[in-house]
Order: structure tokens, then C-alpha cells, then sequence
């Protein structure tokens, strides 16, 4: 299922632009991702997070005019547009809910469409290209993001629809889950530090940058703490769908593990991306919702944790 061509309409997330002439100076003393990597060839993931260093949001970022757009969860825009307004009273920055002006397409196995209309776009994740006004961005290996301003919605989604079958959002996040990306939600907002979703080891924390809200924590736990808690890829054999913020028990551990972050249905079962204690992982006894709840089996992801690369970001 997840390995044929299709599309998708990306129904589950808005557009938090910020923009102006202080835009990036503003960003960059609030986010975790590095605003000076960022091009008209380059986007990236980051997050931006409490002071304790706890995430309010994860969002993919991209340059766009006079500042920038953040996509993420809907539910999370409103409340992340508040709490960073406070901080840009002294900017020359304005930040706005753009969700209405934009309309973003999911495509899975599809670069030859891309290619047809004008956009090739490089294999190497977080590539962007740009035709007129559509913006392509690679996610991961085989998908990729197609950005394009709501007027163009009607007319570019024929255009897909006659290349592509369309497919539902479950078969995006299925791809996102095996791409090993986790994504904070409402229900898990405040939730996670970044290195709890891998942020770290997908491009979404900068350790170079300097500082930003919640610097000192998520700085601290790279090089001098003990990460107990991360991301892990697992299967699951249920009829209903985990929500975010699901617990996950360890019968051995004899109480909560962990959280569910994503999850979406798979060809013959559900495939999900939890925050799971280190240890009760290794452990391998791994239920849902309950100590008593379905069994998870661990399965891989596709990318290594390795603290010195990641520091060098």
C-alpha cells in the first residue's frame, strides 16, 4: 500500500507564517532549528519549546517572501500563535494564520509528476524547488510536499488527479511512521523534549545556532545527559486506531512507558511512532492502553542516533 504512486490532499495541518523584516532574527532566538540554514533550496524541521524545554509545537519550516511557513498539527496553531506573539511585540515581525491561503499536497512515488510540472526535485531530504508559485520540499526518500497557493487548488489537484490516483491521509502518515518522523500533537504538546521524537537525528535541532527558548535543557540533555526516553517504530495488531497521547504499559515495569505519537493503518496490521523508557524497549513487553492491553513488537527505523554527527548540526 504505501509503496504505490499517489496523492493527497494534507487536510491535518495549517500554515503559521511569520513575516517582516526582523522574521528570521526573531525565529532564530525561538526555535530549535538553525534559520540560517534555511534557502530557496532548503527546508527543515524544528520545533519550538518552553523554557523547560518541552515542545508546544513541531512543524517542517520553509522561506517563503518576507519570512517564512511553518506547517503544523491545526490544532496546534492557534495556541503557538499566541504564545510566540508575546514575544514579537518588539519585532518587526507579523505573524499570521496563512492556513486559508495555502493548499499542500502529499505524493508518494511521484517525482515524474513533479518533474512535469517544471519542478526536479533532488533526492536528499529537506530539498526544495520552486516553479513560479508552487514550492515541491522532499520529506523523506520517496515523498515529497507540494505547496501552491489556494487559488491554484482546483487546477493543480485535476492535474494530479489525471497522473495519480488519489490516496487518504492514513497512507501519508503510514509513510511518515515508517520515515521515522514524529510530530507533536495537541495531545502531546508540552509533552516531549526534541530528543524524545529523534528531532535531533532529522535535521531539527541546531547545537550550533546559540540560544533560543528552552536552549539550555535540550543542549544540556545532548551532551551531558542520559536520554531515557526516545522514539520507537512498532507494530500492532488491533481494530481501533491509538490517538496520540495513547499510554503504553510494561507489564514488567508494572506501569506507564510511554506515549503514542502518530499512528496510521498498515496493509495487514497498525504501524505507530511512541516515546518509549529506553529500557522497558529493550525489555520487548510492550502493551497498549492497559498492562493487560494488545502487544507491540519493535520494528526498525530507518536511521542510527549518533550524538557526534548530530552535534555537528
Amino acid at each position: 500500500m504505501a509503496d504505490s504512486a499517489f496523492f493527497c490532499t494534507l487536510s491535518h495541518e495549517g500554515i503559521l507564517a511569520v513575516r517582516g523584516v526582523d522574521a528570521g532574527k526573531f525565529l532564530q532566538g525561538q526555535l530549535t532549528c538553525n534559520l540560517n540554514y534555511l534557502s530557496d533550496s532548503q527546508a527543515s524541521l524544528g520545533a519550538r519549546c518552553t523554557q523547560k524545554g518541552r515542545m508546544q509545537s513541531s512543524f517542517r519550516i520553509v522561506l517563503e517572501g518576507d519570512g517564512v511557513l511553518m506547517a503544523m498539527a491545526t490544532e496546534l496553531l492557534e495556541p503557538q500563535l499566541a504564545d510566540l506573539k508575546k514575544y514579537a511585540v518588539f519585532s518587526k515581525s507579523k505573524l499570521t494564520d496563512e492556513s486559508p491561503a495555502w493548499v499542500r499536497f502529499g505524493l508518494e512515488n511521484a517525482d515524474s509528476v513533479l518533474n512535469g510540472l517544471g519542478l526536479e526535485l533532488p533526492v536528499e531530504t529537506d530539498s526544495v524547488v520552486r516553479q513560479q508559485s508552487l514550492i515541491a520540499i522532499r520529506v523523506s526518500p520517496s515523498r515529497a510536499e507540494l505547496w501552491a497557493r489556494a487559488e491554484q487548488a482546483d487546477t493543480l489537484g485535476t492535474q494530479l488527479r489525471e497522473q495519480l490516483p488519489e490516496g487518504d491521509l492514513n497512507r501519508w502518515l503510514l509513510g511518515q511512521v515508517r520515515a521515522g518522523i514524529g510530530q507533536v500533537m495537541a495531545a502531546t504538546r508540552e509533552l516531549f523534549i526534541p530528543q524524545m521524537l529523534n528531532l535531533q537525528a532529522v535535521g531539527g535541532v541546531s547545537f550550533k545556532k546559540g540560544c533560543y527558548t528552552g536552549q539550555e535543557i535540550v543542549a544540556r540533555m545532548q551532551y551531558l545527559g542520559k536520554l531515557k526516553r526516545r522514539l520507537y517504530r512498532l507494530e500492532l495488531d488491533a481494530a481501533e486506531l491509538p490517538e496520540p497521547g495513547t499510554p503504553l504499559f510494561s507489564p514488567t515495569h508494572g506501569s506507564s512507558i510511554g506515549e503514542v505519537v502518530i499512528a496510521a493503518r498498515a496493509e495487514r496490521n497498525i504501524e505507530l511512532l511512541a516515546v518509549l523508557q529506553a529500557e522497558a524497549a529493550e525489555d520487548g513487553n510492550l502493551h497498549l492502553g492497559a498492562l493487560e492491553g494488545p502487544a507491540l513488537q519493535l520494528l526498525d527505523l530507518p536511521y542510527e542516533l549518533d550524538r557526534d554527527r548530530e552535534i555537528q548540526r
